[in-house]
């Protein structure tokens, strides 16, 4: 059994993280200004549980991820977990590592989509969640680095060799994952990493009015969306359309698609309830 507890429990306490909620938004903020964010192993355990927490509820439209401080994270805390993982054993590094993983699937998972708000440096683990969230709104600060290889290690960490080539396709993947370099926000944004480049210093604001136009509108379209992108990634063609024809089928019984028709019958804003 691993020892990095599964089960999500409800809680108001995490280990380096602040959560807040309003109006459907829920705004997770890495919380360790000093040391750029650094994770540590009860910080990967705990957006894991978090967002599974999150996941049960029907309360929650949209969710930013931020960073407090200078930069938004600067990925795993090299003193509180390299130097431990050097006493680790091959069984213990196996239930590490799938844990940091485990934290990439279920932004991927959630059934709400994920807006990472990005000023400073994205780097190592912090990159690769920028890269799960659904959307990356990013300060002309922002620098992503996947540094997995600098410090001799895979740069296929956390996921990072699936997502990455599907963002910007597999030859700048290949150049970010392989050799590590800083990637600015001006060329991040022309590869396709930024999917929107904000004022300098707004962009806390640029990504809260992208969480609540997303929180305002069809929830249940929006799951629905992010569960087919997620899936068919690795479909053929036949069997993504008939994914997408069974979708559809559902969504057609849902109460919001028959509050489309009747607020375009009555010539008003639909009133979405997300179901």
């Amino acid at each position: 059994m691993s020892p990095f507890a599964g089960s999500a429990r409800s809680t108001d306490t995490w280990q380096h993280i602040r959560v807040t909620r309003k109006d459907g938004i829920v705004t997770v903020t890495l919380a360790r200004p000093d040391k750029l964010n650094a994770l540590t192993f009860e910080a990967y355990a705990d957006l894991r549980d978090l967002l599974a927490e999150l996941s049960r509820e029907r309360s929650v439209r949209a969710l930013v991820l931020a960073g407090e401080g200078r930069g938004f994270c600067s990925g795993g805390d090299v003193e509180e977990i390299i130097g431990a993982t050097l006493d680790m054993d091959t069984g213990q590094l196996l239930d590490f590592n799938r844990m940091t993983g485990q934290v990439v699937r279920a932004v991927r998972e959630c059934p709400f989509p994920v807006i990472a708000a990005v000023h400073g440096v994205a780097a190592g683990a912090g990159a690769v969640l920028a890269l799960a969230a659904d959307f990356r709104v990013a300060d002309p600060s922002a620098r992503f680095a996947f540094l997995f290889t600098k410090v001799g290690l895979s740069g296929g960490d956390m996921g990072a060799a699936y997502l990455l080539p599907r963002v910007i396709g597999l030859g700048h993947a290949t150049r970010l994952l392989m050799l590590g370099d800083a990637v600015r926000a001006p060329e991040a944004e022309r590869l396709g990493l930024i999917s929107e480049l904000a004022d300098e210093g707004r962009v806390d604001e640029a990504a809260a009015a992208l969480a609540r136009r997303l929180a305002e509108g069809p929830a249940l379209a929006h799951a629905q969306t992010k569960a087919l992108l997620t899936a068919e990634l690795d479909m053929p063609l036949a069997a993504a359309v008939e994914m997408d024809a069974a979708t559809q089928a559902l969504l057609m019984n849902s109460a919001d698609y028959a509050e489309f028709h009747a607020a375009f019958t009555e010539k008003r804003t639909p009133k979405w309830q997300g179901k």
